[in-house]
């Protein structure tokens, strides 16, 4: 079944075919850069391992090039979130074929939750709309809990951030949040010319492991809270970026350096940092009871 289904995604009119026929012309208002190249759509589709045993969230599928390499190499089902309605009648050729393997959702990403849409942890998998790019994945963040890996595409200076060690120019609050709660690693970079429109620089996929924490949404809103103020003003000291917060406390409590600035500080001690405030604030919560 599943071989036959791949035969006709295959003879389906191209990506560039598709985009013309129903003049699906990229939108600069939707960070919108697609892929038409069906060997490397198929490229990072691999790269994210299996995809036959949990659903894949796919976001902004546009004319349907990453949906058909997810498909072509093995994706059950697929959740796909679109803003943009004009991509309905793109996909519409591979809906027929997959039914309900296919469920397309015409809604803003950022205003939706993994658990209204998906029962079992998903697969994220995208080619992310660079102007929400971040925002997407710091609102993930919070929802770890149902999301098995991610694999996202980023402009590759955005990339770098993910990655970025303690004492380097890219180490900042991304570095941070998504090294204390995922084990993050860089798959490949991609040109600029394998898109249209072209971007002006190098992309680069990442993949997403969660940790196994059991971090509440409020340990990880306690997370970014001090990651927000410490990297405020990178050059200052963390003395004087967290001197005015209800987290100052903690720089003398866990012996960090008044000469110490955000940059110095590794994943580790951010997170030292929260386990600390969360069971300073649990005693007080049970001492006003």
């Amino acid at each position: 079944m599943a071989v036959c289904q791949n035969e006709e995604i295959l003879k389906l009119l191209s990506i560039r075919e598709n985009v013309e026929k129903f003049h699906l012309l990229p939108k600069k208002s939707l960070g919108q850069n697609f892929l038409y190249d069906l060997n490397i759509t198929r490229k990072i589709a691999r790269a994210s391992g299996d995809l036959s045993l949990h659903p894949i969230l796919e976001i902004g599928p546009g004319p349907g090039g990453l949906t058909r390499g997810l498909f072509l190499e093995g994706a059950q089902k697929v959740i796909a979130i679109e803003k943009d309605a004009r991509a309905l009648n793109a996909l519409e050729t591979l809906k027929k074929i997959k039914k309900d393997n296919l469920h397309i959702h015409i809604q803003d990403a950022l205003t939706t939750s993994i658990s209204d849409i998906s029962t079992d942890p998903v697969k994220i998998i995208a080619n992310l709309p660079y102007n929400i790019s971040t925002l997407l994945f710091i609102k993930w963040l919070y929802e770890l809990t149902f999301i098995h890996s991610m694999t996202l595409m980023f402009q590759k200076e955005v990339a770098a951030r993910f990655l970025a060690l303690p004492h380097t120019k890219s180490y900042g609050r991304l570095s941070v949040m998504s090294q204390a709660l995922c084990e993050v690693k860089k798959l490949f970079d991609l040109p600029p010319d394998v898109f249209t429109p072209k971007p002006k620089i190098y992309s680069s996929v990442i993949y997403f492991q969660p940790k196994n924490l059991t971090w509440s949404y409020e340990k990880v809103k306690i997370l970014e809270h001090i990651v927000q103020q410490s990297f405020s003003q990178r050059r200052k000291y963390l003395h004087n970026n967290l001197k005015n917060t209800k987290f100052f406390f903690l720089l003398q409590e866990l012996n960090i350096p008044k000469t110490a600035r955000a940059e110095n500080l590794t994943v580790e001690n951010y997170v030292e940092m929260v386990s600390y405030y969360s069971e300073q604030k649990n005693i007080i919560n049970k001492e006003q009871k």
